[in-house]
């Protein structure tokens, strides 16, 4: 599966840059991504997370990649990813992925998604950052 070897780079990268004094992850204004106010932890631990996103002109592949915390637990659950399309129009996603079953629990929950792609310079994938949403939700049991 290339999605996971790619979120991986798309983090290191992003982690990096964002690590270096001077260096702006910027997005566009008419760029938008938002997440549902309600996401899902089934009894196994897997989490879901949903929303919309619109973002603009792209070269490179494009995913959306989330995290989700809880004030209990202060690991950030990485929290699958999706291919997104960037024809300016709204789209929804959805991501879901497995976290120790006892790491989150139904209730209130911290949840960051963000629009990365991997733009090409010179042979190199380096993140450009289409959108960044950080939102208070609710993760509900699920089945």
């Amino acid at each position: 599966m290339l999605l996971r070897p790619a979120l991986a780079a798309a983090a290191g990268a992003a982690l990096f840059l964002l690590a270096v004094p001077g260096q702006a992850a910027t997005a566009d204004t008419t760029e938008a991504l938002t997440v549902d106010v309600v996401g899902t932890i089934a009894p196994d631990g897997t989490v879901a997370l949903s929303g919309t996103y619109r973002c603009l002109g792209s070269t490179g592949p494009v995913y959306i990649s989330s995290n989700v915390q809880q004030e209990a637990d202060a690991i950030r659950y990485g929290i699958g990813g999706s291919r997104a399309v960037c024809d300016g129009a709204l789209h929804t996603w959805r991501n879901t992925g497995p976290t120790r079953s006892a790491g989150l629990k139904p209730g209130s929950a911290h949840v960051e998604a963000t629009i990365t792609e991997l733009e090409p310079h010179g042979g190199l994938p380096l993140p450009r950052f289409h959108a960044l949403r950080r939102q208070d939700i609710t993760l509900a049991a699920q089945g």
